[in-house]
């Protein structure tokens, strides 16, 4: 238990799932008993008045059946209530209930109960007025100086401040210049109201300018208080304090000074009655609520700030003089005398917890225990000692830093995927063309040890396949629980996937409250993008990858994609993807090599990807071990460029269009100005042809817009292809060079740093970056390649020969033994094996 609790005193909760808000709590003498003890009077936004007297029996008691003087729907949301002298005749203490659309006055009164049941409470409306603007927040004071009685000013959401003379509505005024209403207060010491406008800046206006001023009902709305009759409304004076307010509040304990209390996001300001700071104060926290009262020290005042941390933070001046915890965020406080007991701090959150506390300590009472003394045996501790020094020294060598121990996971994540395809596709909105797209089923479980709560599954796989259903939120999982999604996948586009891989991705909080993540990978069928096709026997695009095992008949690799029309070609096949592009695979009947062709580079990658695969997985089921694939081909890195010059075009395309949508975008609302001009003027000019321009810029822009969306599709296309060759590039030189699975796992990072391309972060100079620093360390020559520094900001380059030259260097070097590490030893230089030497 902390030592600086709030405590408690009394405490309800009211309603269920009703929201309030800083003017929704008053505290007073509302039934006007005289006897000088406060009631709780708390409006809802659900539109519930309550009115409580509170009773507890010993400290720290919920609230009791009798607490509850009156409940009341008054079916309007309340936005602020307040207490004072709002009835004419009478000097007596009224409630004043603010709605959207209305203001309501009402007598609280209390009848002597002559049973067991109590006394009962009723209001009556005493008026009411009906606004013609939907109103925000009000105050009310003696406005002008009135003796006897209160006055009420609104403020509605478009700032216009509206008078009420109590039954009588006497005047109402815009504030100049304003956009959104800010909080608002009333000085009787200089008879002024004081706002925070959206400029962020204080403002004061008197009362007698607000009166004598030009009546809001004769403006011009285009000419806010410039035309008309009247006086302008002035300004008495501003403040700029750089941030928007939360609350104002006037204090005024002797009547020769009073003081202006501003609450801001970041800081709570003290200002005098002109307007200068008298001092502020920087806060820690986000504040929500506050509230300035007297100070038992002269010239000092006491302010109670609430906090987002559930904190309660008591000020002397800017001298933080206590600080308690609350149960729940504020935003509402007040304090008052309830039940002959001063001082309450009475507190409202927005959820409806409702406290009364005073501040004090609980002190514990806990003791140490007595330590039973014993000998220490000096040599028995250093044995065990060194045992201990010498298990985590084996701990970190074998497995880092972190140990990874073997235990049984709170969460266990598997997919499925269907053998079949679905009995009705799924597809919906494709972009293939002729060819009926099918779709396959997945199937995610995930079993638990423990029980978890807000369990969230993220489904990810590469465009143009789609997902029917891709986040799943799992509210509360029993222990040894096992729930299982279904979703189907299928091609949208009219282009191949880079990948056809999915990932699974589970986020979770432990018991203990330790965010966790785990993940499971899936791989979806060749024939969901694929189908059986013709082969072809020229291409533009060759690959062969040599084994060394005999060749396998590819009817066998590659059982759903038999050409019934093909008798007893075995080591021929051909694939037709969806979008429409061919590829062939041929198998040599004589040497232990395959070959992949096609039209198009990037289509080689997900065939040849998929033959490596499954002759793993064929040599795996025989019991060979030993099976391995290599390239000995010349590296095709000019159709590789050629793609990376077709993506970095469409990019400085993309750019140029948006710079010029962006000066016809300008020149559209010039000319817009320029004809507002021209309608507001009271002399009618001609407009020399402006609705021509305008109608002609507009059809630009929208000519420009369709074509940065379609740059942007295009884009995205060459993006995907670009992922497919560089894919095929890795998987090429990982057999080149006959690299190990940490190594390829660098080249991918390297070349494949973005899931997905954009003008800001792009990926020539994000790969370009990547390379150059491999080259520099891993990669150097010598120590004088180590000092060269790599630039620390990433901008699009002017064209792609730097990266094509460190793509060829790079090939280069690990052709002549250079080999690719990311440990502490990478900046030693590498020896290199020349040829010849």
């Amino acid at each position: 238990m902390s030592l600086f609790k709030a405590r408690d005193w009394w405490s309800t909760v009211l309603g269920e799932k009703e929201e309030f808000d800083q003017g929704c709590l008053c505290l007073a003498d509302v039934d006007n008993t005289g006897n000088g003890q406060d009631k709780i009077i708390v409006g809802s936004f659900m539109g519930y008045l309550r009115i409580f007297n509170p009773h507890p029996v010993k400290t720290g008691d919920g609230a009791q059946a009798e607490d509850m003087l009156l409940e009341v729907h008054l079916r309007d949301p309340i936005l602020q209530v307040e207490v004072g002298k709002f009835v004419s005749g009478t000097e007596m203490l009224h409630l004043a209930v603010l709605h959207s659309r209305k203001l309501c006055v009402y007598s609280v009164s209390g009848t002597l109960g002559n049973v067991e049941h109590g006394n009962q409470y009723q209001i009556k409306l005493m008026y009411e007025h009906n606004l013609q603007r939907t109103a925000c927040n009000m105050t009310y004071g003696s406005f002008g100086g009135v003796k006897g009685r209160d006055l009420i000013c609104i403020q509605s959401m478009d700032g216009m401040l509206m008078v009420f003379e109590q039954e009588s509505y006497a005047f109402g005024r815009f504030l100049p210049g304003c956009l959104l209403p800010g909080p608002l207060a009333y000085s009787s010491r200089t008879d002024s109201f004081i706002t925070v406008s959206s400029c962020r800046q204080v403002e004061s206006y008197k009362y007698q300018v607000l009166a004598f001023a030009t009546d809001a009902d004769k403006r011009q709305e285009t000419e806010q208080q410039k035309l008309g009759s009247g006086k302008r409304l002035v300004v008495d004076w501003t403040l700029n304090i750089g941030e928007q307010a939360l609350d104002i509040c006037i204090v005024s304990f002797n009547q020769s000074a009073s003081s202006v209390f501003v609450l801001g996001e970041r800081n709570f300001f003290c200002l005098k009655d002109n307007g200068q700071i008298r001092f502020m104060k920087k806060l820690d926290c986000s504040p929500s609520c506050f509230l300035p009262y007297c100070s038992v020290s002269e010239g000092t005042i006491n302010t109670l700030i609430g906090n987002h941390n559930h904190m309660l933070h008591i000020y002397q001046d800017v001298t933080l003089k206590w600080a308690t915890q609350l149960p729940h965020i504020p935003v509402a406080v007040r304090v008052g005398c309830l039940h002959d007991l001063k001082g309450v701090i009475v507190t409202l959150s927005d959820d409806g917890h409702l406290q009364c506390s005073y501040l004090g300590t609980d002190p514990s009472f806990f003791q140490a225990p007595k330590v039973e003394s014993r000998e220490l045996h000096y040599e028995e501790l250093d044995i065990e000692l060194k045992e201990l020094q010498k298990i985590i020294k084996d701990v970190n060598k074998s497995q880092g830093i972190w140990p990874m121990t073997e235990r049984e996971d709170d969460l266990k994540v598997s997919a499925m995927v269907s053998p079949k395809f679905d009995s009705v596709s799924q597809a919906a909105d494709v972009e293939v063309g002729t060819d009926l797209v099918p779709s396959v089923t997945v199937k995610v479980t995930l079993q638990n040890r423990l029980a978890l709560q807000k369990a969230k599954l993220s489904v990810y796989v590469q465009p143009p396949l789609v997902l029917t259903c891709d986040q799943f939120t799992f509210e509360f999982m029993a222990p040894e629980m096992s729930r299982t999604v279904a979703f189907s996948v299928y091609l949208k586009g009219s282009y191949t996937p880079s990948e056809l891989e999915g990932n699974a991705v589970v986020s979770y909080s432990s018991p203990s409250g330790i965010p966790r993540v785990i993940q499971c990978k899936f791989r979806l069928p060749l024939k969901l993008i694929c189908l059986p096709g013709q082969p072809s026997k020229t291409a533009s695009h060759k690959l062969t990858i040599d084994t060394n095992k005999s060749p396998v008949s590819l009817l066998s690799l590659f059982p759903g994609f038999a050409n019934q029309s093909e008798d007893d070609q075995v080591n021929v096949m051909g694939f037709r993807f969806l979008g429409g592009s061919r590829v062939t695979l041929l198998a040599s009947k004589t040497s232990q090599r395959y070959r992949i062709q096609s039209e198009q580079f990037e289509d080689l990658w997900l065939i040849t990807n998929e033959l490596i695969i499954r002759l793993q997985e064929y040599f795996e089921k025989q019991g060979i071990k030993d099976f391995a694939c290599s390239f000995s081909g010349s590296m095709p890195l000019q159709e590789y460029f050629e793609l990376i010059d077709h993506h970095f075009e469409l990019r400085i395309n993309g750019e140029k269009l948006e710079e010029l949508l962006s000066e016809r975008a300008v020149q559209f609302r010039a000319i817009q100005r320029r004809l507002l001009t021209r309608f507001k003027d009271k002399t009618p000019a001609p407009l020399q042809h402006l609705d021509t321009l305008l109608d002609g810029t507009y059809k630009q822009v929208i000519a420009l817009a369709d074509a940065v969306e379609e740059n942007q599709d295009s884009l995205f296309q060459s993006f995907t292809r670009l992922k497919s060759a560089t894919h095929l590039v890795i998987l090429l030189i990982g057999l080149w060079q006959k690299l190990s699975t940490d190594q390829v796992a660098i080249l991918e990072a390297a070349f494949l740093p973005l899931q997905q391309d954009t003008q800001e972060l792009g990926w020539e100079e994000t790969v370009d970056a990547a390379i150059s620093h491999l080259l520099k360390t891993c990669l150097s020559k010598s120590s004088k390649e180590q000092a060269l520094n790599l630039s620390s900001q990433l901008n699009i380059p002017k064209d792609t020969s730097r990266l094509k030259k460190h793509i060829t260097l790079l090939c280069d070097r690990l052709a002549k033994g250079g080999r690719l590490c990311l440990s502490t030893d990478a900046a030693a230089p590498q020896t290199m094996v020349m040829p010849g030497i």
